[in-house]
């Protein structure tokens, strides 16, 4: 990626609804030779997509948190398998340390997210083991990675 790659980047990620040719008034580019650009990021899978950013508790999902879950050694593909068919699962994780991955789920309650682990989760292919951490309130999500990014070049 060139300095303007760059540019497009930031933003793309700072306004996906921008028209091309705001976008190249942005970066310094015709319409053309920038959507030219954006496409090639696409290509590229620099840009994965674009989609609106709904707000949970907007939606009903209140609580929020994550769950550290430990698996037998032998379930990992029958695990993620069934994480990818879990609709509450919004991201799944492996880790490296005492667990095996991290899961960020949403529920409507916490009675709501009692029953998930209990019911759900507790019941997943392999599961030996989870530690819930509900998360109180949100400080920063989706932060701008292509700045960052650009900065460690």
């Amino acid at each position: 990626m060139d300095p303007l790659d760059w540019k497009i980047a930031e933003a793309l990620e700072e306004d996906g609804r921008i028209s091309f040719a705001e976008l190249g008034e942005k970066v310094g580019l015709s319409k053309s030779p920038c959507w030219n650009r954006v496409r090639q990021l696409e290509s590229d899978s620099v840009i994965e997509g674009y989609g609106a950013h709904l707000d949970p508790a907007a939606l009903g999902l209140s609580v929020h948190c994550q769950i550290a879950i430990t698996i037998h050694f032998d379930a990992h593909a029958d695990f993620e398998a069934a994480v990818l068919k879990h609709p509450a699962i919004v991201e799944c994780h492996t880790t490296a340390g005492e667990s095996d991955y991290l899961l960020r789920v949403y529920a409507r309650s916490v009675e709501h997210l009692d029953d998930l682990l209990r019911y759900e989760i507790s019941k997943l292919p392999g599961v030996q083991a989870s530690s819930t951490t509900v998360c109180l309130k949100t400080i920063k999500a989706r932060g701008p990675l292509a700045k960052w990014a650009s900065q460690m070049r």
